[in-house]
Parts: C-alpha cells; structure tokens; sequence
C-alpha cells in the first residue's frame, strides 16, 4: 500500500514555509490502518516486545492498532498534567522553548521491553524522552514505530545513533 498518496499535503500550514503532511487521512482508512499495524508486526515480531507505547496523541492511535495486532497492551506517555495519579516527567527542548511529557509509575515493569510508536518522527525530541521515560521506570526499549519519518531533520538519525531500531514507514527529505 502506498501512504503516501494517502497522506495529504497542506503547503504554509500552520505557517509560512511549512509543508504539513496529515496522516489523518490514514487514520480514517481502515485498510491504511490495517496495513500500519501489519508492518510494524512485521518488523517488529510480538515476541520481541511486552507493550506499546504510544506518544500524545496520534501515537495512540498508532500504538492501538499495533497492540491490538500483536495482542500487546497500551502504555500512554502523555504531555505534563494528563495522567493521574504517581507519575515520572521528563523534559525536553521543541522548537521554540520546552516541553514536558510524563508517564504513570507502574506503567512499566522492570525489564520490559516496549515498542514506543508515533505518528511522525521530526527532530526527535519527544522520542528521546519517551526512551527515558521507559527507561527510567526499569523498562528498555524495543524500538520506535513512526509512520512517517521527516529525514532532513534527523530526529531518526538521532534515535539510531543512540542504538535503538527505529522504523518508519514513509520518509519525506
């Protein structure tokens, strides 16, 4: 299946210069969804990992579909003041300051390994935190599932040079 001609393209969104690519589209059609979740099992085999982990928000989406091919539960990492109860923060630096994202205690057992999936990977920032976040409740990390890969900003690049399986099912340079 070709996602690409799936996603659409919003040139100056949401501002000047910015081609926004809208993986909406995907979400909305079934066998896109389908065929997501059936690569990433294929990549990633369910024996390899305990969970997914999604990343706010379209990457509950993503990480949905995946667990529920590969009969895995979900992990949410949501941004600062989502979750209740215990949580674990960690923040990061975006394009034009900082954010924080956190993750509830006890989502994680110690030595599990969590496949983390998102909708897009940019510079990566949100990724790396994620891993931490993972990482710093006991868990490791399994990989990364991003349906699209922005390549000229790196973030990919990032996550591998730090050795982790990063796999990406369409990449814009």
């Amino acid at each position: 299946m070709n996602l690409d001609r799936i996603i659409t393209k919003h040139p100056d969104f949401p501002k000047p210069g910015i081609l926004f690519r809208d993986i909406n589209p995907v979400f909305r059609n079934a066998g896109a969804l389908k065929y997501v979740a059936g690569a990433f099992s294929k990549t990633f085999p369910r024996s390899k990992f305990d969970s997914v982990a999604g990343i706010e928000s379209r990457g509950f989406i993503v990480a949905t579909a995946l667990a529920m091919k590969t009969s895995k539960g979900v992990v949410m990492i949501r941004k600062a003041g989502k979750l209740p109860g215990n949580t674990i923060k960690k923040s990061y630096d975006i394009e034009y300051g900082s954010a924080t994202m956190e993750i509830q205690n006890g989502a994680v057992k110690r030595g599990n390994n969590i496949l983390i999936a998102d909708d897009l990977i940019a510079t990566g920032g949100t990724a790396v935190a994620a891993a931490q976040l993972v990482e710093e409740l006991g868990g490791k990390v399994a990989g990364f599932a991003f349906v699209i890969e922005l390549a000229g900003l790196k973030g990919a690049d990032r996550l591998r040079e730090m050795g982790y399986k990063v796999e990406s099912l369409v990449v814009y340079d």
